[in-house]
């Protein structure tokens, strides 16, 4: 099935392999290495006992090496940093980030294969201080946010009049709410339903998701072929029922 896949992928490729692309070198060296920050329930954790990556991505990650025929190898960065992880070629591709117009200039995306909301989220004793998007915007609210994730940006847009603060990983903006130094924080309504479970403290605001966003996969945006490998590879996988089969393991529902 393997070399099934390879043959298929290969013949779709529009122009001939070039020596320096990434493809390239991934099939010559044996290895593809993904830079990930292990930080996002459910798609991409780091085991701290064992060091070990899991999650939804780690997923994605482990069947392209499987079918490209390499070993592979997680690379550990930060949201501050995972943009020019791929601009200084530290590695080959990037675990899902939200597809944004400022990491577009910069960096290539690939196809997406799922898509989420926005939610904020506040402590549950709260709830009734803080029941819509708008209490959040109020010059006496603190609103955490993760420095270098797409929320820090809507953080600004969606909340024009109140305090962020924005927290350097592997500090997370959820525990600035749980501890009581921010009222607030926003992020994906994939994440939000986990962290519920986890911290039963928290409560997502019940008004509604904001601004639908899609994720993709980060590589050099000038590798074509590399780029259009990983989108043929990711659309013969979504017709295989492959993300099908992982939205449910993870009780996802993309949007």
């Amino acid at each position: 099935m393997k070399k099934i896949i390879l043959v298929v992928l290969f013949a779709l490729l529009p122009f001939s392999l070039n020596a320096e692309s990434k493809l390239n070198q991934i099939l010559s060296s044996g290895e593809l290495k993904v830079g990930t920050t292990g930080d996002w329930d459910p798609m991409t954790m780091k085991d701290p006992a064992t060091n070990k990556y899991k999650g939804f991505d780690i997923d994605v990650m482990n069947e392209l090496a499987n079918d490209m025929g390499v070993k592979i190898t997680f690379i550990p960065t930060e949201w501050k940093t995972i943009v020019s992880g791929i601009t200084s070629g530290r590695y080959d591709i990037s675990t899902s980030v939200t597809k944004t117009a400022k990491r577009a200039l910069v960096a290539g995306f690939t196809n997406s294969y799922y898509k989420y909301g926005t939610v904020p989220l506040v402590l549950k004793k709260n709830l009734n201080k803080y029941s819509t998007w708008e209490s959040l915007n109020n010059e006496n609210v603190t609103i955490a946010t993760t420095l270098g994730t797409s929320q820090e940006a809507k953080a600004k847009e969606f909340f024009p009049k109140s305090k962020l603060k924005s927290v350097e990983a592997p500090a997370r903006d959820f525990q600035e709410v749980l501890s009581g130094r921010a009222d607030g924080h926003i992020t994906s309504s994939t994440e939000a339903n986990k962290l519920i479970i986890t911290y039963p403290q928290l409560a997502i605001i019940p008004d509604g998701g904001k601004n639908p966003a899609v994720l993709a996969m980060m590589v050099d945006q000038n590798d074509q072929v590399w780029m259009n490998y990983v989108n043929q590879w990711i659309e013969i996988k979504k017709a295989s029922g492959f993300f099908d089969d992982l939205l449910a393991k993870y009780n996802l529902k993309s949007l």
